[in-house]
């Protein structure tokens, strides 16, 4: 493998040459320029250019099926569906191994995740930046200068960080490469974690504080530069790490509250969950303006955004609402907001991490109604009163210790018996109105029957995944924060904003870092920010739902018949009390900080228990981990945070029944890329042998 041809070979394809800019939207519309060669990296205006085109390098996250495989898949949270494009990241089979997984190896199709797909993307990246350290010196404005580096800085130990975190011995290229390199030695995960903290550390004081130069909510400032330090700092003080962390735990952990303190001081918490994700939009709206964003790989309508660089997330947490389980009430259309592409299904354990009742998280993130546009069976639809606009598809979370719906028919209408009153007639859904914060139907009636339909449990037993048009579930709840209703065809890209790095992961992870040294009340402190603002505010309606396909209020196909699709498909209501069948209809505030580190909430100590897991730090860490799936459901670092804390197996056995028999220790690093491996040579040109290949290769694969 030609690493110069990842380190320097595409850089001049993908930088956006441009002076730099005051706002987002500026930034994002830079025209893509491909004229100039290296020689314009030895100007100051090169340089500039070239640092503005960092941004673009972490926008490659997103454009992929490995947003969800590589950072969601194979863990506690999610699991495979129906769709098995990404199926070996999940299932650790012998499909997942050094080299590419392709349709010729078993991948269900080409689209499978390549194991080298990370390890390639971040040199490019890192290359970029080695540019602008080794050339800083030529930016006579020393402002400017400082700028230029801050950002080639965090980049690279960014880039680092996520090379450490998953495959644990990268290649650590800290010069611009010069000519054809084949000859390279490979880092100790701890000289990599050193690295990594060295150059955050960097970026920390070169930044100069919140200044948002390319626009708030993109730009990387000083307080996000804390937050990865905090999270590498972190990373070397957790137990993936205890081979060579002893002598740097404790002033680590320290460290790491210095720098969240900075950022917690810094920036601001959003009041309510639902600003975050729920509340988007459109392109460059106020939740894309969150002070409480640290980090977030921009996307808008410009060219450089879209097509191959595009933002393709929106596909991968639907259910297959459009097919099986009763097809046809909600086809498939822009108006929904998102596509059945059905790739990620929680798991169990996602959904019973929560308080059903009391935490707003849930039903704030989980969109478990989707409105009727079309009658695929006139007689069905006739002799069962539904008309478009009724609830069409409808997911009731209850949780294990609820027997309403014990003898009751779910799935597919026609699986579902003619119903009576007594024996299993679901309940109605009240037609007095669309809902809005303030007003409309606060709860159900009995009577009105629903096409497709499903509960998680019946008799005390997870029953969800027998839901199914195959022998894989495909009917699930979806988490909402990647909808977008400002795309201009059912598949076209994504315009919104992902968010990488936000204020309420910061406080946890400061809590964690108090829990390692034994400061529990100051944990707790912690938590329950994150926890008072996840409860129920006074007055809010408890069954009112939104998400961003609310920005197709403002699309310009939304005319005519997909108007009406519209409003007929997002009915902004949950099963809040469908799921919650003895909850009184209140908008009273609700309470999650009443709790104790010996007396935990009660799915904490159900989950805990499952694990086996006894000690007040164990206990208590394995509860940050359960905050961070309520707080950061499906924010692209589940994995990493299971390795780095060593509950990946255990986690993974205990809740993922996909992954549960083929996962091994091996699997807390990804193998190194066998096609980088090949391609390396000796001093004298020559190969490397078997046992020097094997050496190179993490253990087990």
């Amino acid at each position: 493998m030609n690493i110069r041809k990842y380190m320097m070979g595409g850089l001049l394809a993908t930088v956006v040459v441009a002076g730099t800019t005051s706002c987002a939207s500026d930034f994002l519309d830079e025209e893509l320029n491909t004229s100039f060669n290296t020689q314009y990296f030895d100007t100051p205006e090169g340089l500039e250019a070239l640092t503005v085109s960092l941004y673009g390098n972490i926008r490659w996250h997103f454009g992929y099926e490995w947003a969800y495989g590589i950072t969601l898949y194979g863990t506690d949270e999610f699991t495979n569906a129906n769709d098995l494009t990404a199926e070996p990241w999940n299932t650790y089979d012998n499909r997942f191994n050094p080299t590419n997984c392709t349709t010729a190896t078993g991948a269900a199709n080409n689209n499978c995740p390549p194991i080298s797909a990370l390890w390639d993307q971040l040199y490019y990246g890192i290359a970029s930046c080695n540019t602008i350290i080794a050339k800083a010196d030529i930016i006579s404005d020393a402002k400017v200068r400082n700028r230029c580096l801050a950002h080639a800085y965090f980049l690279r130990g960014y880039n680092y960080y996520r090379l450490t975190a998953q495959y644990g011995r990268p290649v650590l290229q800290t010069t611009p490469a010069e000519g054809v390199v084949r000859t390279f030695e490979q880092a100790t995960e701890e000289e990599a974690w050193e690295q990594v903290i060295s150059d955050l550390r960097e970026a920390y004081n070169l930044f100069e504080g919140e200044v948002f130069t390319y626009g708030k909510g993109i730009t990387w400032t000083k307080a996000t530069a804390a937050h990865f330090l905090a999270k590498a700092l972190l990373f070397r003080a957790s137990e993936r790490c205890n081979a060579f962390n002893g002598s740097t735990k404790q002033s680590d952990l320290q460290e790491a509250i210095q720098m969240c303190t900075y950022a917690i001081n810094a920036r601001t918490l959003e009041p309510n969950y639902s600003n975050l994700y729920a509340n988007w939009t459109g392109i460059d709206c106020a939740a894309e303006e969150s002070n409480e964003i640290l980090m977030a790989a921009g996307f808008n309508n410009s060219g450089v955004t879209v097509g191959r660089f595009g933002n393709r997330t929106y596909n991968y947490f639907t259910p297959q609402f459009g097919a099986g389980f009763g097809a046809g009430w909600t086809p498939r259309g822009i108006w929904i907001g998102g596509m059945d592409f059905q790739r990620c299904r929680p798991t169990e354990y996602t959904y019973a991490a929560y308080d059903h009742v009391n935490d707003a998280r849930l039903w704030k993130t989980f969109k478990t109604v989707f409105g009727a546009t079309a009658i695929p069976d006139a007689a069905v639809a006739a002799e069962k009163g539904v008309a478009i606009g009724d609830p069409g598809i409808v997911m009731i979370l209850n949780t294990k210790d609820d027997h309403t719906y014990d003898s009751y028919t779910f799935g597919a209408y026609v699986q579902s018996p003619t119903f009576t009153d007594d024996a299993g007639r679901l309940p109605e859904w009240s037609r007095e109105g669309r809902q809005t914060p303030e007003a409309g139907a606060l709860t159900a009636k009995k009577g009105q029957w629903v096409p497709s339909s499903l509960v998680l449990y019946q008799n005390g037993q997870y029953v969800a995944p027998t839901f199914t048009s195959t022998p894989i579930c495909n009917f699930f709840a979806g988490i909402n924060k990647t909808e977008d209703g400002t795309r201009q065809g059912e598949k076209g890209d994504s315009f919104r904003d992902v968010i990488m790095a936000r204020l309420g992961e910061t406080y946890l992870l400061r809590a964690e870092c108090y829990v390692r040294l034994g400061d529990m009340a100051s944990a707790k402190a912690d938590i329950d920010v994150i926890r008072a603002r996840a409860q129920w505010k006074n007055g809010e309606n408890r069954s009112y739902y939104v998400d961003g396909s609310k920005a197709f209020e403002g699309n310009a196909l939304n005319t005519g018949s997909a108007a009406e699709n519209y409003i007929n498909s997002n009915l902004n209501m949950n099963t809040y009390y469908l799921s919650n069948p003895n909850q009184p209809v209140t908008t009273e505030a609700s309470n999650l900080t009443s709790w104790t580190w010996d007396n935990l909430p009660a799915e904490d100590e159900a989950i805990i228990s499952k694990l086996g897991v006894s000690g007040q730090t164990e206990r208590a860490i394995e509860f940050i981990l359960n905050e961070r799936t309520r707080e950061l459901i499906g924010e692209w670092q589940r994995w990493e945070t299971l390795s780095r804390t060593n509950r990946l197996i255990s986690r993974a056995k205990a809740f993922n029944p996909e992954a549960a028999p083929n996962i091994a220790e091996r699997h807390n690093y990804r193998p190194i890329p066998q096609s980088f491996i090949d391609g390396l040579l000796n001093e004298d040109g020559s190969n490397l042998s078997e046992a020097q290949q094997k050496a190179w290769q993490n253990p087990g694969y």
